[in-house]
Parts: structure tokens; sequence; C-alpha cells
């Protein structure tokens, strides 16, 4: 458990959800808190932790708006290649699945457009989203 430093905040985040405390965002500010020194988050003084703190939800809320500004650009880049497809065609549920997802598989996009596993294949060669395995079998796609 000591080399999973990540573990911790999940856990935390789990416990707070459990006990309804918070439903989200606990992701997005322990970013926030990464990005503030551990001196500054630590101190012995009142103040600085507070501002550490501040700090902390403000390098969140900013890296929350980088997110969105990308995965908009992303939609934007996407939806072009719908124009003059036909009205029935796949691509659409397809480009808000693979916005919905962080890794996307050809036969989650087959059972969610229900076609099948050759066609999403052909759907993801069309909307040029970025391989992220590696491989020629058990393919997985993303934005980055």
């Amino acid at each position: 458990m000591q080399r999973q430093h990540w573990l911790g905040s999940q856990f935390a985040s789990a416990y707070l959800r459990a006990r309804g405390k918070v439903a989200s965002h606990l992701f997005g500010f322990n970013v926030g808190l990464k990005a503030v020194p551990r001196e500054r988050r630590r101190s012995a003084n009142r103040q600085t932790r507070i501002l550490a703190f501040l700090d902390a939800m403000s390098a969140s809320a900013e890296s929350g708006m980088k997110e969105i500004s990308r995965l908009a650009q992303a939609r934007e880049q996407m939806t072009r290649r719908l124009h003059g497809r036909r009205s029935s065609s796949s691509l659409p549920s397809t480009i808000e699945l693979v916005l919905s997802r962080p890794i996307v598989s050809a036969p989650m996009i087959a059972r969610a457009a229900k076609i099948t596993q050759r066609g999403a294949l052909n759907l993801i060669g069309e909307l040029g989203v970025r391989e992220l395995t590696g491989r020629r079998r058990y393919r997985a796609w993303g934005i980055l």
C-alpha cells in the first residue's frame, strides 16, 4: 500500500461520498492540491495553509476549465465529420460515447450503436481518435 500514492485520495473520496458529504469534484480538487507544494499545504502557520488551500482550489478550477475547453474542441472537430452523412448514421452516437468515456473499445461501440465490431472499427477510423494501446488486437481508443 505504501507505493500506491494515489490510493489515499481515492479512499478519502470514497469515504466522503459514502457519508453523503460530497457528490463529486474530489478528483479535480486533488489535481489542484498536487499543484501546491507540500510544504505550503502542511505548514505550521494557519494562514499559509489557508492560502495554499485557496491556491489549490484556483489551480483545480483552472485545470477543469482547460479540460472542458479541450473536450469542446474535440467535439467540434468530430462533429465537422458529420456534414454530408446520412441521418441514419451511427457516427453521432459514437461521438457521444467517445466523449463520455476516457477509453473506448470496438465491442463497447458496437454494443452502444447496435452494429458489428467491424462497423465500429470503421467508425473509429472515420473519427480519427487516438489509439492508446499500441496493439493490433484488443485495442482501445481515446481523446488525449
